[in-house]
């Protein structure tokens, strides 16, 4: 299908159909806190539904390593969402940003890392499932928070949830199939600015460490992923990539492709079926790994 008239109305300048409100939060408990880390305290932002809950979810925002915030659609309304529909305690990260200065690789990592073993630690959630997850690069850092959950714990994930991830460097190309469909999308990841991205959040382009973008390194032993991609994006090759290597590895994968969708489209209203879908997919994946320690 074609890019969805939503995004075209943005492309064109036309605005947006939807009107930006509040999100409705009925139902769940929401606070601001901070959590101890090897660069000092990481901001979060937890969501606890006033249900019985079936597990715990950490989740990252996107923003290319070096932009967004808790309080993005990206970041608050899919934490509002997942709480909801996987009836799940969320923590939505505030990891520090990339500054291409003093703020590098790993320091990124080391937040969601510190904010993962934090919500490890918690009692309640002992005997219950805890997923991790991430959009875009927010996804590259819940990969890696995952691995060194893996290597080092406190305890590994029990599911992992990744919206339209930027998992490799160099970006994978595109299947030459869909040049003449992307020619139509105005923002694109050409690779003059997936390289700055690198360079920003890296340091440099060259020696780039496997678990930066963490498609280079070892991926077996991850917990079941869900892979949410965008048809009308760059990053698209990416996921596909991911979705093959875990499955070469024996990672159980599954992927819902969100027709007519461009990148970052969780960072709008899920008032779209296919960005409505694109959460629910995610949110299900916690469901699914109640049965490992049920």
């Amino acid at each position: 299908m074609p890019v969805h008239p939503y995004f075209t109305a943005i492309f064109s300048g036309e605005g947006e159909p939807f009107a930006e409100d509040a999100w409705d939060t009925t139902g769940l408990v929401i606070e601001d806190a901070a959590v101890d880390g090897p660069h000092g305290p990481v901001p979060v932002r937890t969501y606890r539904p006033e249900s019985e809950l079936n597990g715990a979810i950490l989740w990252a925002h996107g923003g290319g390593f070096r932009h967004g915030d808790l309080d993005m659609h990206e970041g608050h309304v899919v934490a509002i969402e997942l709480a909801r529909r996987a009836q799940a305690f969320v923590v939505s990260v505030d990891y520090r940003l990339a500054d291409g200065e003093q703020t590098l690789y790993p320091v990124p990592i080391d937040d969601v890392h510190a904010a993962w073993t934090w919500l490890a630690g918690l009692g309640e959630f002992a005997n219950a499932p805890i997923g991790i997850g991430g959009a875009s690069a927010g996804g590259a850092l819940a990969i890696s928070a995952a691995l060194r959950a893996r290597d080092i714990g406190p305890r590994p994930a029990d599911a992992l949830l990744l919206a339209y991830p930027f998992a490799h460097y160099p970006n994978p190309p595109l299947d030459w199939g869909r040049y003449p469909e992307m020619a139509e999308v105005p923002a694109r990841f050409d690779p003059e600015g997936v390289e700055g991205m690198v360079r920003n959040y890296v340091g440099r382009i060259s020696d780039v460490p496997a678990d930066a973008l963490p498609g280079a390194a070892r991926l077996d032993g991850l917990p079941p992923t869900r892979i949410v991609a965008a048809e009308y994006d760059d990053l698209r090759a990416s996921a596909d990539l991911l979705e093959r290597q875990l499955a070469e590895v024996g990672v159980p994968v599954e992927s819902y492709l969100a027709l007519g969708m461009t990148h970052g489209h969780l960072n709008h209203l899920p008032r779209l079926p296919a960005i409505d879908e694109s959460i629910s997919f995610l949110a299900k994946g916690l469901g699914l790994a109640k049965g490992l320690n049920g």
